[in-house]
């Protein structure tokens, strides 16, 4: 029984579609170009059920010829035209795009939509979510990552210079203050967080951290000579407002043609320039005014203790 319905089908494959799944012939050419060889019925000699019916089948040269509606029922039906699959299992694909949104909110849109769904399927079926929406948020994921862990490595390159947990602390609360100033001014100008912008996060992150730098240095410098905290904080201050001013001002002016976004696909790359050139603003201020106060604040007792740590190896020699 299995062997017949295999032949009737095969034999209804060759009438509606070609031979060559079934029953593949090749001519080959003297000069060694072969040619597929394709068997086909007619598409005006199947129009209709009975048509069908009478499509001859054949099991061998000795056995008696039949007809498809003397072996097999047949009858309409309806089935997908195109069948997807997706690691093996059988899907049904259903596309959405977005025109004047971004993607991040058209993704918030249809989740909750598939969240609405995903209770009332038949049992066994599930619905997700593929394609542009899987990559952002591996890409949001794996930026997110780095940012972090960008900014743990700062931190323990720090550590490492200045033989102290406490100044490499004072040194990344410029930080957030370069988060904000992304924040706003991708708010202010209305553009999404996306990769781009991510990426000139990382690039801010860098350059606030290598001005809080040479604030606090000088400030640790003073304070080995003998000033209060207080007045280390502030004389930084000052010494470093210009190297200060002048790094930030040189990285935002750079940034300025990219964050106007002039020219063809020049879209693209405007969110790092414009991240950019938030943060630094925002980080310029934190560094030259949070800093100082902070510094002041936990070096309030320390001094003390570094003018000790300076005179006891000249002491013991």
């Amino acid at each position: 029984m299995g062997l017949t319905q295999a032949m009737v089908a095969n034999n209804a494959l060759v009438a509606l579609s070609t031979s060559l799944p079934t029953a593949p012939s090749f001519w080959l050419r003297p000069a060694g170009v072969s040619y597929s060889v394709i068997t086909q019925t007619k598409q005006y000699r199947m129009s209709s059920l009975r048509d069908l019916q009478n499509v001859p089948i054949t099991a061998g040269q000795l056995s008696q010829p039949q007809i498809l509606g003397n072996l097999a029922n047949i009858q309409r039906g309806q089935a997908p035209a195109v069948v997807s699959h997706y690691d093996v299992q059988r899907v049904i694909d259903i596309f959405a795009a977005s025109q004047g949104r971004d993607l991040g909110g058209v993704a918030t849109d249809v989740r909750k939509v598939t969240q609405e769904f995903q209770s009332k399927l038949p049992r066994g079926s599930y619905m997700v979510e593929r394609g542009q929406v899987e990559t952002m948020h591996a890409s949001f994921t794996g930026l997110g990552y780095g940012i972090l862990f960008a900014v743990i490595l700062v931190y323990l390159l720090m550590v490492v210079n200045f033989q102290s947990w406490l100044d490499p602390f004072i040194i990344i609360t410029a930080l957030p203050g370069a988060l904000a100033g992304i924040v706003w001014i991708l708010f202010m100008t209305r553009t999404t967080i996306n990769v781009p912008s991510l990426m000139g996060a990382i690039m801010c992150i860098g350059v606030a951290t290598s001005n809080s730098i040479l604030l606090v240095t000088f400030a640790t410098g003073e304070l080995r000579e003998g000033r209060n905290s207080l007045e280390s904080a502030l004389q930084a201050g000052v010494v470093r407002l210009r190297p200060v001013i002048m790094t930030a001002l040189a990285m935002i002016i750079g940034m300025v043609p990219m964050a106007l976004g002039i020219g063809e696909g020049a879209e693209q790359n405007a969110p790092l320039g414009r991240a950019v050139i938030g943060g630094l603003l925002i980080a310029t201020v934190a560094t030259l005014f949070l800093v100082p106060v902070i510094y002041s604040f936990l070096h309030r007792k320390g001094y003390h203790r570094l003018a000790t740590q300076e005179e006891e190896p000249a002491s013991g020699v």
